[in-house]
């Protein structure tokens, strides 16, 4: 199985200004599609899925990697894009699509339902947030990273 160096993945996600964050994406989907879902590294044992949502100005297609935590019949992913200052673009693409989106989880492909929780604004948010940072303790870090409150979205298989 090929493996992802989690130091080289946070070097890169560091700089993504610099593009280099489609670089570390790129090699993550690689290997997340080349092993039917299962990522190495730092990402052993965790459930992966990849979530793919148009960009909402222009259309283009876009996959983002993302560390799911199971809850119920749904996973929870976060916006926390490793403690950066703003929102990745996946947040605000997701909040734009009306209907189900594509997302690949494991060997399969599949269309899910989506619902963004954002804190502040929905009251469950506490509670969401709690079950993926207790899934993906490097959430303590990336809190220390910026005084955003990362949000949040229950993405649920159809």
């Amino acid at each position: 199985m090929m493996t992802v160096n989690f130091e080289i993945a946070r070097y890169r996600i560091a700089k993504g200004r610099n593009g280099m964050a489609n670089s570390f994406n790129d090699t993550m989907i690689e290997t997340f599609r080349a092993n039917d879902g299962v990522l190495g590294g730092h990402f052993e044992g965790k459930t992966t899925l990849l979530l793919h949502t148009p960009g909402r100005k222009t259309g283009k297609q876009f996959v983002n990697p993302l560390v799911a935590a199971p809850y119920a019949d749904s996973y929870i992913v976060c916006g926390s894009g490793g403690g950066a200052p703003e929102d990745p673009q996946w947040v605000a693409n997701l909040e734009a699509v009306d209907g189900p989106v594509t997302i690949e989880l494991g060997a399969d492909t599949a269309q899910a339902d989506h619902q963004v929780v954002r804190p502040g604004r929905d009251d469950d948010w506490d509670r969401l947030y709690g079950v993926w940072r207790a899934y993906w303790p490097d959430a303590a870090t990336y809190e220390t990273n910026t005084d955003r409150k990362f949000p949040v979205a229950v993405i649920t298989v159809r």
